[in-house]
């Protein structure tokens, strides 16, 4: 990833998620510049059916200020991921929370939201659409068959619809209604969904290293989602689930994601 970025400070976590769905509005300057003598090497040409393309270059969006001081829990992460896993190089344009909700900015994404994806004429938004995009043009992170195809992106789906609402929904909670009376209501109605989510799912995974068969785009999606309760007390009661967290973040493709999300807290690109 060719991108260089000046020292940036970040607010509390989860604090610019909150923001950035128009709780406040912080003022913030865009802040990037080229590192000088990025030299990475671009993956041969796709072929898709009969016609061969040059690849063009990829740009993604992302916080200019990482709203989790560097912890791989904004959503470009799951479309970093999915880029290393593919071994396509892209760009990173890093957005202020003002410039999120700027005309142009909301031309690539309605909803002023981070992350989007840019090559060539094809603009998409939401990470979901975009993770899902990398896997069918690209190989990898989709079953050849159709069967088993179409079972991993039910998992996308699951990751998405099913397992994260309650999660999230968590995560903003304890930022906007820590003072409300109903807030230790609140928590403990969303913990029990929780439960309930992962008493399924680690049913359903059992022993196995992977949410069906190989490693794919949706456990990119499930770990990611899953990461979010790191710290929260919940997934201790889930040793398989943990694990598979584990396993996920010590690919070498996530480890290089996880180093660039990064690298916009710590004000320095990554290496390698």
């Amino acid at each position: 990833m060719c991108y260089g970025l000046h020292t940036l400070e970040t607010g509390d976590m989860f604090a610019g998620e909150a923001k950035a769905l128009g709780v406040s509005e912080p003022t913030m300057q865009v802040s990037r510049h080229r590192k000088a003598g990025c030299n990475r090497t671009h993956a041969a040409p796709i072929v898709l059916g009969a016609i061969t393309e040059q690849n063009m270059t990829i740009t993604i969006t992302a916080f200019e200020r990482s709203p989790d001081r560097g912890k791989g829990l904004a959503r470009d992460m799951r479309v970093r991921w999915a880029l290393e896993e593919v071994g396509q190089p892209y760009d990173v344009r890093l957005l202020s929370f003002d410039a999120m909700k700027e005309p142009a900015h909301k031309a690539l994404h309605p909803f002023g939201q981070i992350p989007t994806y840019e090559e060539g004429d094809l603009a998409l938004f939401e990470s979901g659409a975009i993770v899902l995009h990398i896997a069918e043009r690209h190989g990898g992170l989709l079953p050849e068959d159709a069967n088993g195809r179409a079972r991993a992106i039910a998992w996308m789906f699951a990751a998405l619809n099913t397992v994260e609402p309650p999660i999230f929904d968590r995560s903003l909670v304890m930022i906007l209604e820590r003072d409300q009376p109903w807030y230790e209501h609140r928590l403990r109605a969303l913990d029990d969904i929780i439960r309930k989510r992962l008493d399924d799912l680690s049913a359903r995974l059992g022993g196995a290293d992977w949410l069906d068969g190989a490693f794919s785009a949706a456990d990119i999606l499930m770990v990611t989602v899953l990461r979010r309760l790191q710290g929260s007390g919940i997934l201790e009661a889930y040793p398989n689930l943990a694990a598979y967290i584990a396993r996920a973040e010590a690919r070498p493709a996530y480890k290089r994601a996880f180093a660039a999300q990064l690298a916009v807290f710590n004000g320095a690109p990554p290496t390698g």
